[in-house]
């Protein structure tokens, strides 16, 4: 690979999965999705149903690639949960957990936007981590053991997090670095 081809597509051979469900933030689906393929990354968006398409909290829909029960954390370089009300539903799914707690154990990022926070609290991986998140889930962070911090981008370790859609460019700059 030449250098050209590092510096245009420096995320080529890695993958990425990116959850969805009902009344995600299109912003923070889309914006990093769209990046990290521009960034030669693969993507792949999984949703408790394979080829179901998904209603943005925006109205923006999004076909689900894969089911998230056959997602397997070993063929993905980084996780990216986006916000909206969607957390708040998964976050209630034990195999969402599991997946989530295997990216953790594994040391892969784990890149939560806004109200994604939500599902890394849940699966009980932010305990001593420096995070951010919507204002609306601060006392949730800070309940769960996570050190909040009012940022644009939080990198603590493996896990990258954002505050809200403005924050998106941060976001995005961050997770393609810790994939780097």
């Amino acid at each position: 690979m030449s250098d050209a081809s590092t510096e245009t597509f420096p995320l080529r051979g890695q993958s990425v999965l990116i959850l969805v469900g009902e009344i995600y933030e299109d912003l923070e689906l889309w914006y990093p999705k769209l990046r990290l393929i521009e960034a030669g990354a693969a993507v792949t968006v999984a949703g408790k149903e394979a080829g179901r398409e998904y209603a943005g909290k925006n109205g923006y829909p999004c076909v689900a690639d894969a089911s998230l029960d056959q997602m397997d954390p070993a063929a993905f370089d980084a996780l990216v949960v986006p916000g909206g009300f969607m957390p708040d539903k998964l976050r209630r799914e034990a195999g969402v957990l599991d997946l989530v707690r295997r990216f953790d154990a594994a040391k892969k990022p784990i890149a939560a936007i806004c109200h994604g926070g939500w599902i890394p609290i849940s699966a009980g991986v932010y305990r001593g981590v420096r995070v951010t998140g919507s204002p609306g889930i601060k006392d949730d962070l800070i309940n769960a053991g996570a050190l909040y911090e009012d940022a644009a981008v939080v990198v603590d370790g493996h896990h990258v997090s954002s505050r809200r859609p403005d924050d998106l460019p941060d976001f995005c700059r961050a997770l393609i670095e810790r994939l780097r």
